[in-house]
């Protein structure tokens, strides 16, 4: 790869390429990376950034770590790809088999895909198709709840709340079922969290007791919708979700794909729960942030509905790179990285660290909430604590303040009104605790953009 001039790179990106949720005619040029090692980001320009949201939420062990960095090239050098129809290989097999052993109880088979959104539009596809191929026809609708985010493709967007995502793609998507999500702080049913008994839950329970027997599936994201706003869950909500879906006779699918392998302080986020879906989906973290890759695991009562000398009942889905050696080598270091590294423990700690840092925090004007979940700290900014007023996604808060904090050396990308750190779980306390004096110190002087 030949190298570039740092002018000649910008020409070159500003007329040939095209940058998610950046067309802005206003929006800064990108920010042109060199490399990366640890919690940091290096530019050309000679700046040094510490990775605040992991990359998008994908980097757990930190930038370029030798371990995955060797597993890679050893894999390379032994096969880059093969087609994973008719044939198989020992990484693909491998991660497999150590998946099965730490995943929920019950999920026993791996469909591999490639990225988040596909392991959500195979889960949907299995829960549609199972019921089909057990003589079920009338299941074919899915509940979703509001704020979800399940990912971009049509699928996904149809299972995820109506927003600017997926405003502009109406007419392509499926109707769904949609129920109330356990957003303490904005209560959908108007109580204080103090004397919640999860009364949210009650439009689930509603729309299962009538329309129980044609829904396929439940889809949620369990114990922290990402996208949505950073909204942390009681575990109690997860459990009776677990517990209707039984009831009910319907699928539980479970959106792991920014949770999973570790997020919230849990291998997975229904362990808070201590339930088993029917379905997980998981991406982002499987490769340690190296490649794109994907899991949907099922259980064996799903898969078996699928065995069948009957061809038309076969799962037609598949992808170019499913299962690729070389995503499936890094994932297996990656999760031998939890045992050597004791990755885990350092969430948890790191957990302790955001409860520590919160008071202050919450101390600070703009913050209507602090909500605490693992490696994840997220601060709710508000214009008017009392009326709890923001601007929402859109609003041109998150921009300026990414602006802000890049000029310091942090990365954060706000989720409109939602501030969020969610940094690789090795970043060491005193580099934590540099990122938040710097939310802190931006946050003191800050005053809300105009419309």
């Amino acid at each position: 790869m030949r190298e570039l001039a740092l002018d000649e790179w910008r020409r070159l990106d500003r007329d040939h390429l095209w940058h998610p949720y950046t067309q802005m005619k206003t929006a800064p040029p990108p920010v042109p990376v060199v490399r990366g090692e640890g919690v940091y980001l290096y530019t050309a320009e000679g700046q040094r950034i510490l990775d605040g949201i992991s990359s998008w939420w994908v980097n757990i062990h930190g930038h370029s770590h030798p371990y995955l960095n060797e597993a890679l090239a050893r894999q390379a050098g032994r096969l880059e790809h093969v087609m994973f129809a008719g044939f198989t290989h020992q990484p693909a097999v491998d991660l497999a088999e150590r998946l099965v052993r730490i995943l929920p109880a019950g999920l026993e088979r791996i469909f591999y895909s490639d990225n988040g959104s596909t392991a959500v539009e195979v889960a949907l596809k299995l829960a549609m198709q199972f019921w089909r191929n057990r003589g079920d026809g009338k299941r074919r609708k899915f509940v979703v709840l509001d704020h979800a985010y399940h990912g971009d493709t049509v699928g996904a967007m149809s299972a995820s709340a109506d927003s600017a995502f997926t405003e502009p793609f109406r007419p392509m998507l499926f109707p769904v079922a949609r129920a109330h999500a356990p957003y303490c702080y904005r209560c959908p049913v108007g109580l204080d969290p103090a004397s919640c008994r999860i009364d949210c839950l009650d439009s689930l329970r509603r729309i299962l007791s009538v329309e129980g027997d044609s829904i396929a599936g439940v889809l949620v994201e369990p114990m922290l919708q990402a996208a949505g706003g950073m909204i942390v869950w009681p575990a109690e909500f997860l459990r009776q979700v677990r517990r209707l879906c039984d009831q009910a006779g319907a699928l539980m699918i479970a959106d792991e794909v920014l949770t999973g392998f570790g997020r919230t302080g849990r291998m997975f986020a229904c362990e808070h729960a201590g339930v088993s879906p029917d379905l997980i989906c998981l991406s982002k973290a499987l490769t340690g942030g190296y490649l794109p890759m994907s899991a949907t695991a099922a259980t064996a009562e799903i898969y078996e509905a699928f065995l069948s000398e009957d061809r038309s009942k076969t799962f037609f889905h598949g992808h170019s790179f499913t299962a690729n050696p070389l995503a499936c080598a890094v994932s297996i270091a990656s999760l031998e990285l939890f045992e050597r590294e004791g990755s885990l423990s350092r969430v948890r700690t790191l957990e302790s660290l955001f409860q520590a840092r919160a008071s202050s925090l919450r101390a600070l004007e703009c913050v209507g909430e602090v909500r605490i979940l693992g490696g994840m700290i997220a601060l709710e900014l508000v214009r008017d604590r009392k009326s709890r007023d923001a601007g929402g996604y859109l609003d041109r808060a998150g921009p300026a303040l990414t602006r802000l904090f890049l000029e310091r050396g942090l990365l954060l990308r706000p989720l409109g009104n939602i501030l969020y750190f969610m940094p690789p779980y090795v970043i060491s306390d005193a580099q934590a605790h540099w990122a938040l004096d710097q939310i802190e110190e931006v946050l003191r002087g800050w005053r809300w953009p105009e419309p």
